[in-house]
């Protein structure tokens, strides 16, 4: 719909998101509406990890923040030491938002959504002044893109809209910052994509799955110490508020996986209700134990998996199409699985009580 730039709309057809993301390096973050278009998801959590994820590809990696091709980058960093990082990337985005809300509302049809791409990227060939850096230097070294388009969600609970998932990579690099050129690196596993994979999961090893592409992975799984000998076995099985003795399990943050925003609200809540959450990373050699799984992200909010297919061999991975691997499948009975949906009911609802009304930028 738009491309804003720096609360400027700009006067040329906006190209897809993946194309803005593949032309500026940056930290960027990818939120929407719900309720009709009436509120944002999540939104000030998803401030909070844009900004957080620029502060560390500052910190560790800063060819992913800013343009190349700069000159004394070392020097000018040096000056951006004391940017304060949470309080000063919010009001880039709510700046941007204020001039694009009017717009997008304007062009909302039907019962589609918004969906929302704010990118930060920095351009060290701007001056940057040898003091403390305040906003409105942030805003001379920094450009804000926005991308506005339309979202139209997945309904939950539909068995056919399930996610059908494909072990296809390894791991990404500084994993625990959202940044643009991961939309480049990705781009060569897609020749690996099976015809019916809607998602694309990493593992550095084929049997520790870590995340997807553009997702976190979650399985709710039976305890390994657990026997499986028939009905006498499950009369052992320790009972708790939603079934027998089964845990969320989900790759931890030192694995090297992305910390969603949605990936928080799922084990907020799990915790908050009781399901047992473990932050370990779901084994596919133990597949066997596995009862339900799912994926999240910030426009899917919640998806239910159908079918997962992992290489029989790690090493089939170096060959040049899917259709050179053979593949192992996982396929999941119940899809949606009935605490998959206890979950998805609770995401929602917090969702609702965090949700920020888009009229909020119309003052």
């Amino acid at each position: 719909m738009f491309h804003f730039i720096n609360g400027v709309v700009s006067p040329t057809a906006p190209s897809p998101v993946t194309t803005l993301l593949q032309s500026y390096p940056g930290a960027y973050t990818t939120f929407r509406t719900h309720n009709n278009g009436l509120e944002l998801v999540f939104y000030e959590r998803h401030l909070q990890r844009l900004a957080t994820s620029a502060r560390i590809l500052f910190e560790s990696c800063p060819k992913l923040l800013f343009q190349p091709g700069t000159s004394s980058t070392s020097a000018a960093l040096q000056h951006l030491n004391s940017l304060q990082w949470e309080s000063m990337i919010p009001p880039l985005v709510n700046d941007s938002m204020k001039k694009a809300i009017p717009y997008a509302l304007k062009e909302r049809k039907g019962e589609t959504e918004l969906a929302f791409t704010a990118l930060v990227t920095g351009n060290l060939e701007n001056s940057i002044p040898d003091k403390r850096v305040d906003e409105e230097d942030m805003y001379r070294v920094f450009n804000m893109h926005l991308h506005v388009s339309l979202y139209d969600p997945i309904v939950f609970g539909v068995r056919t809209n399930g996610a059908h998932l494909a072990v296809v990579g390894r791991g990404r690099d500084v994993a625990n910052a959202k940044y643009s050129d991961w939309v480049r690196i990705r781009k060569p596993l897609e020749k690996l994509r099976p015809p019916s994979a809607t998602e694309l999961l990493l593992s550095n090893d084929g049997d520790q799955i870590l995340e997807g592409c553009l997702t976190n992975f979650f399985v709710l799984s039976r305890k390994e110490n657990i026997e499986e000998d028939g009905e006498r076995a499950e009369e052992k099985l320790p009972k708790h508020k939603y079934g027998y003795s089964l845990e969320l399990q989900t790759a931890p943050i030192s694995d090297g996986v992305l910390p969603g925003v949605v990936r928080e609200v799922v084990i907020e809540v799990c915790l908050k209700i009781g399901i047992p959450v473990r932050e370990v990373a779901p084994s596919w050699s133990k597949r066997h134990l596995w009862e339900e799984a799912f994926i999240t992200n910030s426009l899917r909010l919640l998806q239910h998996v159908e079918t997962i297919r992992v290489p029989n061999s790690w090493n089939s991975l170096s060959s040049k199409t899917w259709k050179e691997i053979t593949w192992e499948e996982k396929q999941f009975e119940e899809a949606p699985g009935s605490i998959t949906a206890i979950i998805q009911k609770e995401v929602l609802k917090m969702a609702k009580l965090e949700g920020h009304s888009v009229y909020s930028f119309l003052k």
